[in-house]
């Protein structure tokens, strides 16, 4: 490919989104690059400060309650409050919370601060979505979504690096610095992006139905997709608790774990635009049949990689190649089924499906690591990826792509609640 057609794509990959997408893309990568409490915050505590591995893990588990909570939370006020309103609270919370931790001290206050630290995180995540798809049009959704889910993978892998080597002067800095990023991320917010949220349609006169949680679920189509992406999020989440400590047990060193996940962020960076681009034309839910079996398939792999470094790189490559049809293609599916003035409950119940397999993942891994093995574990990925493809399958029998537009033009006109 000569570097003019290389070059011409990149240029069709880019153009035609709106410039209000562009700032709130510059504000996503922005974030992404500044996450360095995430990676060091395990380090943190059992070096730096001398608690326990378990103690560490109960933090962990506390931060990712507080996702779960906001995942509601944040979804909420996106419809109720806006989404401008929702990402600058999220965020100056965001901020003021990390910074606190940083400078938190005994088990009791360290634990509360992390549990705020993950709700008002996480918070933000269903506005982001949501305004996303209001400023997007139909057609350019799943691109916008791939390159959005590109600037995260691309902030995090240099934050992830970055993190290494400012640990090793000072944690603090580490703090004080992702707080810096995430303020700045709230002063982009409220200089360059204007209030996305549709208007609520003029009175009828008729009574028309609210929209509220309780409306999200009740809708089986769209529950079913929060539990397929539940399902999934099971799986690829493995690649965090599971898949270090199997490696370890097969002689692999810390080292040999980073080159492997590695693997995942290099082909994310490198491929999201240019499969986004051969995908985003085609059934979306035959891609998502085909990523859920990669993804269960690829982990699946892994209980033949046995001591070869190579292998386990080549498992990474597969259930990574999953993860990039997917998550494009889902969260074009997850709006299209969205009714237009809930777009921010909905998305709040979708980003829930992930909060809570983060929860649920690690003790599931480790219980079954530690019960049956390594083999059992990777043998039930490929069988939860099987259900997930099955379910993904039944759920396109009866969501043709004509019959999905149809619901998201009929949805249009439905009021929010207040």
């Amino acid at each position: 490919m000569s570097v003019a057609s290389v070059g011409r794509a990149a240029r069709e990959s880019v153009s035609g989104l709106p410039r209000d997408f562009w700032w709130l893309w510059t504000s996503t990568l922005v974030n992404r690059l500044g996450a360095f409490v995430s990676v060091f915050l395990a380090l943190y505590l059992t070096v730096d400060q001398g608690y326990s591995a378990s103690y560490a893990g109960l933090v962990a588990a506390l931060h990712g309650l507080g996702s779960v909570v906001s995942s509601i939370g944040g979804g909420v006020l996106a419809d109720r409050l806006g989404r401008r309103p929702t990402l600058l609270i999220a965020q100056t919370s965001t901020a003021v919370s990390v910074a606190v931790l940083g400078f938190a001290q005994g088990p009791v206050a360290i634990a509360a601060v992390a549990f705020v630290v993950g709700m008002a995180a996480n918070a933000s995540r269903p506005a982001v979505q949501a305004m996303m798809a209001d400023i997007v049009a139909p057609e350019d959704r799943v691109r916008a979504f791939a390159l959005n889910y590109w600037a995260i993978n691309l902030g995090f892998a240099i934050s992830s690096a970055a993190a290494g080597f400012i640990a090793q002067y000072s944690y603090l800095i580490g703090f004080l610095g992702e707080a810096a990023m995430t303020l700045l991320c709230a002063i982009l917010v409220f200089v360059k992006l204007p209030e996305s949220r549709p208007a609520a349609p003029e009175a009828t006169g008729e009574d028309e139905p609210a929209i509220s949680m309780g409306t999200v679920l009740r809708d089986g189509r769209y529950m079913s997709v929060v539990g397929l992406s539940f399902l999934l999020a099971l799986i690829f989440l493995q690649s965090s608790v599971a898949l270090p400590v199997a490696m370890a047990k097969d002689g692999f060193s810390t080292t040999d774990y980073g080159m492997a996940i590695a693997v995942n962020g290099v082909l994310i960076v490198a491929l999201q635009i240019p499969v986004t681009r051969f995908i985003e034309h085609r059934d979306p839910g035959r891609l998502l049949v085909i990523s859920a079996l990669l993804g269960g398939y690829g982990f699946g792999l892994t209980a033949f990689a046995g001591g070869s470094l190579a292998a386990y790189m080549l498992t990474v490559c597969v259930w990574s190649l999953a993860e990039i049809v997917n998550s494009p293609t889902q969260m074009g599916l997850v709006v299209r089924l969205s009714p237009v003035q809930g777009r921010g409950r909905y998305q709040g119940v979708y980003s829930l499906s992930w909060s809570g397999a983060a929860l649920v993942a690690p003790l599931a891994g480790g219980a079954v690591l530690d019960a049956y093995g390594a083999g059992a574990l990777w043998a039930g990925c490929a069988v939860v990826g099987s259900v997930a493809g099955v379910g993904y399958w039944a759920l396109n029998r009866s969501l043709s792509r004509g019959s999905v537009e149809r619901v998201e033009a009929e949805r249009v006109a439905e009021p929010a609640s207040v």
